[in-house]
């Protein structure tokens, strides 16, 4: 339902509710744990708040904006204490790690940072893992140019495989029905692979491979950083 469609809600008698970034963003968190943050929007924030909706406006400037307030609340929970190593290339790997990590918490956040300028609204900590895969790029040799590049590709495979492991859970069936499925799918001969692997296909397809696919993607993007310069 959208902002326009939902009721004006009515602010409570008597002295005016006080509000403040932290009562917004854990009544903010309620709705989403209630009703899913498809459902937030300021008109029904205000409501659990019992305020009107032009208070919020003192400290959030649109939905995107207290989505984003939340992803940083929990940013500096989970990436303040971080300790990236000194080798360049597993500073990378770790600090994206971490970025997929903390993320994967919040099953709504990919999809909410799936757009470019979104960088600048970060806050520090989250600021600072970023910082950390670019200094290290160039410190391999890169260019600038070429260590925005390895971020955005690196963020690209964070944010589609958590997208993927989101949608695929919101629309999971029993192992036994997918793996069912998978062995009558693949099973033309033509495609002889995919027929061998036939009902393994859900199993293997569940494992968490992020880590090895994330370093790949480094040592193909920075040649020279291969594993040998992590000893």
């Amino acid at each position: 339902m959208s902002d326009m469609t939902e009721a004006t809600p009515t602010p409570r008698r008597g002295r005016p509710a006080v509000t403040s970034q932290a009562r917004i963003l854990a009544a903010a968190r309620r709705i989403i744990d209630r009703e899913g943050w498809r459902r937030l929007t300021l008109r029904r924030l205000a409501a659990e708040l019992g305020v009107g909706t032009t208070t919020l406006y003192h400290h959030v400037r649109d939905r995107e904006d207290l989505l984003i307030q939340l992803l940083n609340e929990d940013a500096a929970q989970s990436l303040a204490e971080v300790e990236l190593p000194e080798n360049p290339r597993e500073r990378i790997i770790t600090a994206m790690v971490a970025v997929h990590d903390a993320l994967a918490e919040t099953p709504w956040a990919a999809e909410v940072l799936t757009v470019d300028g979104f960088l600048p609204r970060l806050g520090e900590p989250a600021l600072r893992v970023v910082e950390a895969v670019l200094s290290a790029a160039v410190e391999l040799g890169r260019t600038q140019e070429q260590a925005v590049d390895l971020f955005r590709t690196a963020w690209y495979l964070t944010v589609g495989e958590l997208l993927v492991r989101a949608r695929s859970g919101e629309l999971s069936q029993d192992a036994e029905r997918r793996a069912d499925w998978a062995r009558g799918t693949f099973a033309d001969p033509r495609m002889p692979q995919l027929a061998a692997i036939g009902a393994r296909w859900p199993e293997l397809a569940a494992r968490d491979t992020f880590r090895v696919g994330l370093a790949a993607l480094v040592d193909g993007m920075l040649p020279g950083s291969s594993r040998e310069t992590a000893r």
